[in-house]
């Protein structure tokens, strides 16, 4: 045998068995579509920049950080995490005169967005000095002074002025009337549009259909309601200088200020800042998601791999009976899968770059990424999935052809390959209980866990138990096959076969098992941890909006409107809700994190509150809110581990830090708002100091119209309940990718062992079996098998969603019955199909 040549027999082997290499393939190229389409998402976010446009002609940008920074550990564990923040960090007006006196400044400009209501409509405002960068120019009329205002031609049509006319417009310090001084011609850099504040997508699409106000550059920040504030500070040079000089002289001269200075695509993060959110999404998918989808598709392509190498055991061990060597046969195998895994990994990426394309696609269209960034698609992505799948088929089939075609001794080889071996090997079976063991372990902590930590344990007990069921997939073939065997029992001789198959054949059984258990676990984990938490927060909001009214309005509604309606007849109570974000810390020691938390500020006191809205208050009062006290929600409070009393440390939208007094505890915090605090503490730190909602106590719609859209509170329950479904696209995305593949591995294992058993089945038809009853016994089996991956998948994400959502609302998981029932049916659809298909192909021959 010195002269087995293993390229030829890998090249014989593929050409005679090509249902078998098929399986491989498809696996394999499954597992680089997966690795493909994550690395294209992880890559872009890494990469991810928005080219400027309202900053286009100021080469050199400074603003504030907007990340929030934690530190955790210290010394050799120290960390710093940093998470973007809720809203716009904001500079000291006062340093654009300090930038403008470097050299080869021609002059700075302090710049100012924030957004105007006239009436109905919205506008966006900024500062008069920014048409020096942006491009505006004067039509008629003269530049704003104090009092004054300036109007695009679209804003002067829409609130019907002149030059000279008086106009009311509403901003965070409230309504006063400004002389319109002029009109101006908008700049491309005012017609981009803004990303700034919570009314980000209002004000973008108000400075592009010309909807802005200028107003002078002394009174503009307070009018944002950000006295000596500004968002940027653009630097003009003068001609001929250096932009990285001056980039330099600017960042000396600011050092310790808490500026950052920005230029080339570095300007677009800075007027945009949901960047920071889209990397931060377009990493975790491509990233956290990304390792789970690509453990499962290796998980599974390894599976497939050793499956196939299993099946030709009779033709291992008469290599060795013949003289083959262990290190013969293993290069054979090698060889094979150099011949299969490259192809399939290079024709994977193919649809991995489509279905990268297709899931960016989506997020922007959903508004998750900013229309300026593009998909980064190059070769390391590639390389990776096709690396990934190569390397995964080599461990699989050299572990699979290492343990018995290779080792046995030539003598036993035929005779061991025609049974098979009833006891699993020991590290197998060690490593698996092991994993059982794990599970079970961190079921029960997070049983005991409450908040982020039940959840954050839970999220391990769905991969442990899953690694278990592939490490005693025999044992646990053989115990289902013993259990379903007398519920076959009535089946007849189909199937008495088909339970005798599954007890003799558990590593076979085992494999097409696998699979389906993974599709039911992951993809039930997924979609009901989604219908579990809308469900909750729906009940949570119809239950917990006690106004007669809720006032909304597209443009925001000012701050005063709350004491106008509350002045009108039969009101008993107004309160205005002004909806942002926070950055809470969670967690404790080195494992603290910063979580973005849902947050009301609220214009009037906490008994007006009560009258409108019910939080279910724990403990504490909310009379007590006001300054430097607020109001969580249970969870939050159990994360932080904080109660009534103690002191909260709290990033404000804008990154400003600062330490509350919990003065309640609320238990409705998912449907309604995680944190409640005073409106005055917050209005100073966002972008918009328009409320988003307006809820009445008393009164009547008709008397209340005037402020706004009219609603009830069933009304607001479903329109907030419509927009909280928007989000549900990720999680379903996840669950569709990852059941998806499982799926198909299911099929494509099941598909396998049914070509691979044509012997069997011809000898059975040469006995005296009908086709008829041969078919019965295949679905007998199909059906044992989906059966058991159900109920195992099922059973593995009860274990991970009771726990976590325990933790989270503290309610059991809601599960629909009819998308349950769809995913069970669908389960053992697939198995019958995929099993009898094949099987009657198999018949006919």
């Amino acid at each position: 045998m010195r002269r087995l040549a293993p390229n030829g027999l890998a090249r014989a082997a593929v050409r005679l068995r090509p249902a078998s290499f098929a399986g491989t393939f498809t696996a394999l190229m499954m597992a680089a579509l997966i690795v493909c389409a994550c690395g294209i998402l992880l890559e872009t976010g890494a990469r991810a920049t928005v080219p400027p446009q309202r900053y286009a002609k100021a080469p050199v940008v400074a603003a504030a950080d907007q990340y929030a920074r934690l530190v955790t550990g210290s010394g050799e564990s120290r960390s710093q995490s940093a998470d973007p923040l809720p809203d716009t960090a904001r500079l000291d007006a006062a340093l654009a005169d300090r930038a403008a006196r470097v050299p080869g400044a021609r002059s700075a400009v302090a710049d100012v967005t924030f957004p105007v209501r006239r009436g109905d409509g919205a506008l966006t405002g900024h500062g008069w000095g920014s048409h020096t960068f942006t491009g505006a120019a004067l039509t008629a009329g003269a530049a704003p002074g104090r009092g004054e205002v300036v109007l695009a031609p679209a804003a002067a049509r829409a609130v019907q002025a002149r030059v000279g006319d008086l106009v009311a417009l509403d901003t965070a310090t409230g309504r006063a009337d400004f002389r319109v001084s002029g009109l101006a011609r908008p700049g491309s850099g005012d017609t981009a549009g803004d990303a700034t504040g919570d009314t980000a997508g209002d004000t973008a699409d108000a400075a592009a259909a010309g909807g802005i106000a200028w107003f002078a550059d002394a009174q503009a920040p307070a009018l944002a309601g950000h006295p000596g504030k500004a968002d940027a500070i653009a630097v003009l040079p003068e001609d001929g200088t250096d932009t990285a000089a001056l980039a330099a002289g600017v960042a000396k001269t600011l050092a310790g200020t808490g500026a950052h200075v920005h230029t080339g695509d570095g300007r677009g993060a800075v007027e945009d800042r949901t960047l920071g959110y889209a990397k931060e999404t377009l990493t975790g998918l491509g990233g956290s998601f990304g390792g789970i989808a690509t453990a499962v598709a290796v998980f599974t392509a390894s599976g497939t791999v050793a499956l196939s190498v299993a099946q030709r055991a009779r033709e291992f061990a008469l290599l060795r009976a013949v003289g083959a060597t262990p290190r013969q046969i293993r290069r054979a195998v090698a060889a094979e899968v150099l011949l299969v895994a490259p192809p399939a990994g290079l024709i994977g990426c193919l649809p991995g770059i489509a279905l990268a394309h297709w899931w960016f696609g989506q997020l922007k269209d959903r508004g998750a990424v900013p229309d300026g960034v593009d998909l980064h698609v190059s070769w390391i992505p590639l390389a990776v999935a096709v690396g990934t799948g190569l390397l995964t088929a080599l461990a699989a089939g050299w572990a699979a052809a290492g343990r018995r075609p290779a080792r046995i001794k030539p003598g036993q080889a035929l005779t061991e390959a025609s049974v098979e071996r009833l006891r699993p090997g020991v590290i197998r079976t060690v490593l698996g209980l092991g994993a059982l063991a794990g599970g079970g372990f961190l079921t029960v902590l997070a049983a005991r866990s409450a908040g982020e930590d039940a959840a954050n344990a839970a999220l391990g007990v769905v991969m442990l138990f899953m690694l278990a069921v592939a490490l005693l997939g025999p044992l646990v073939a053989r115990l289902c096959a013993a259990l379903f065997a007398l519920a076959l029992s009535g089946g007849g001789a189909p199937a008495w076969l088909a339970a005798a198959n599954c007890r003799t054949n558990a590593r076979r059984l085992a494999s097409a098992i696998t699979p389906i258990v993974l599709a039911m676990a992951f993809t039930s984990t997924l979609v009901f941890l989604h219908t579990s938490n809308s469900h909750v927060a729906a009940q949570q909001l119809r239950d917990g909006i006690i106004a007669d009214h809720v006032i909304t309005h597209p443009a925001g509604l000012p701050a005063d409107n709350a004491d106008a309606a509350a002045r009108a007849p039969g009101v008993q109570a107004a309160v205005g809700l002004l909806e942002t974000q926070v950055l809470v810390p969670v967690g404790s020691g080195a494992d603290r994190w910063l979580q973005n938390s849902a947050t009301q500020a609220i214009s009037g006191t906490g008994g007006q509150l009560a009258q409108v809205q019910d939080l279910d208050v724990r403990s504490g009062s909310l009379e007590r809110i006001g300054e430097k006290r607020i109001a969580i929600d249970t969870t939050l409070a159990t994360s932080a581990k904080a109660q009534v009393g103690d002191t909260l440390p709290v990033y404000l939208p804008d990154g400003t830090q600062t330490r509350l007094e919990i003065a309640a505890v609320y238990g409705r915090g998912l449907g309604l708002a995680a944190v409640t605090m005073d409106r005055a503490l917050l209005a100073a730190h966002v972008t918009s100091g328009f409320d988003s909602t307006l809820l009445v106590r008393g009164g009547h719609a008709k008397n209340l119209t005037a402020f706004g859209e009219v609603t009830d509170a069933a009304g607001h329950t479903t329109a907030s309940s419509t927009e909280r479904e928007l989000n549900a696209w990720a999680n379903y995305t996840m669950a569709a990718v990852l059941g998806g593949f499982a799926a198909v591995a299911a099929a494509n294992t099941l598909v396998m062992t049914v070509l691979d058993r044509r012997r069997e089945l011809g000898m059975l038809r040469l006995v005296g079996t009908t086709r008829r009853q041969v078919l019965q016994m295949l679905r007998f089996e199909a059906l044992l098998v989906a059966l058991t991956g159900t109920v195992l998948g099922t059973a593995i994400a009860t274990a991970t969603l009771i726990p976590m959502m325990r933790g989270l609302t503290g309610q059991a998981p809601y599960v629909p019955p009819l998308l349950y029932a769809a995913f069970a049916g669908g389960a053992v659809a697939l198995g019958l199909a995929a099993v009898t298909l094949p099987a009657r192909a198999a018949l006919r021959h």
